[in-house]
Formats: C-alpha cells, sequence, structure tokens
C-alpha cells in the first residue's frame, strides 16, 4: 500500500496536518487499513525533502499544514494513470507460513490450515456484516467503503478456496493413489 501516494491524492483536496491526513486516509478507505501517525508524519518529512509537498506554516493550533507542490500533483496524476504492477506479487505470510510447515518436522500443516480458516470464515463474516450494514445507509459518500469492503471479502473468499485446495492436496500426500 502507498502512503506516499495516498497522502499526495489527499493534498489534492487541500492543505492539511498530519493527524487529518491519518484520520482522512482511513475514513476513505473504511479504516481497513489503519496508519500510523508516526508512519504519516515520516512520509510528510520524506515527501517535503524529495519536493512533492511543503510546508504552509502552523494552523494556530501548532499543528504544521502541508500542502501539494506541482511536482506532486504530477505525481499522484501519474500514480492514478498507471495500473497497480502485479510482477512482483506482494509476500503472503499464510502461503510462506504453510509452505515452510510442509517441509519443516514436526509441524501439523492441517492445523495451521483448519485454525486460517476459522479466522477467516469469521472476518468473511465481519466484512460481509458491515457492508450489508454499510450498502443500507444508502448515503452515495459510502461507495468508496463499499468498494474497500468488497475487496476484502473477494480476497478472503479466495484465501478459504485456496485452503480447501491445499487442504485437499495434504489428503493426496496422506493417501497416494495405488
Amino acid at each position: 500500500m502507498s502512503i506516499r501516494h495516498s497522502l499526495l491524492a489527499l493534498l489534492r483536496d487541500r492543505p492539511r496536518y498530519g493527524y487529518q491526513l491519518r484520520i482522512e486516509f482511513e475514513d476513505r478507505t473504511g479504516a481497513s487499513w489503519p496508519v500510523n501517525i508516526g508512519q504519516v508524519y515520516t512520509t510528510l518529512d520524506r515527501l517535503e525533502r524529495d519536493g512533492l509537498v511543503r510546508k504552509e506554516g502552523a494552523d494556530g493550533e501548532g499543528h504544521v499544514v502541508y500542502s501539494i507542490t506541482p511536482d506532486g500533483l504530477a505525481e499522484v496524476r501519474n500514480w492514478f494513470g498507471s495500473p497497480v504492477p502485479r510482477a512482483t506479487p506482494p509476500r503472503n505470510e499464510l502461503a510462506i507460513k504453510l509452505a515452510l510447515g510442509l517441509t519443516v518436522p514436526g509441524v501439523d500443516v492441517g492445523a495451521i490450515i483448519q485454525a486460517q480458516r476459522g479466522v477467516s470464515i469469521r472476518a468473511l463474516q465481519d466484512y460481509t456484516k458491515s457492508r450489508r450494514e454499510t450498502a443500507a445507509q444508502g448515503r452515495p459518500a459510502d461507495t468508496a467503503r463499499l468498494l474497500v469492503l468488497d475487496s476484502l471479502i473477494f480476497q478472503t473468499e479466495a484465501e478459504v478456496r485456496w485452503l480447501d485446495l491445499c487442504e485437499a492436496r495434504l489428503m493426496q500426500l496422506a493417501n497416494p493413489p495405488r
């Protein structure tokens, strides 16, 4: 996830200070990916160093307000205009755990699969409930949250299907054809 580009996108609207950016990011993404306030300010420092944002001064309450520069606008325009690369898939901790579990003696991979399936199904239920409640409100402003929830639902459904496949492969290993 690109916090860098997300902050630039939020600064397109208007100047803000770090905590406002954090709250706005979480609001617009349905609080699905909490962001640490320290990460926000570290990213803002880097963006300023790179000439993509500038400090506008304090807001009267001591908060340093940041605005986007023309180079920052170009950067965020390019980000929105480019597809997310798929060449290097993100690390999947669960896939790594299962792959290593198969090669390390004494690891009950079946138990790992069962435990993860339970967690994933509960998450799927929570996402589905949240989506249903959000959709019932019928507010156009909730569209961004619905998109994020749909993404989480599809990813979690895929994970559960993949766990089913992993379990089937374990059974094949345990009971090879004669």
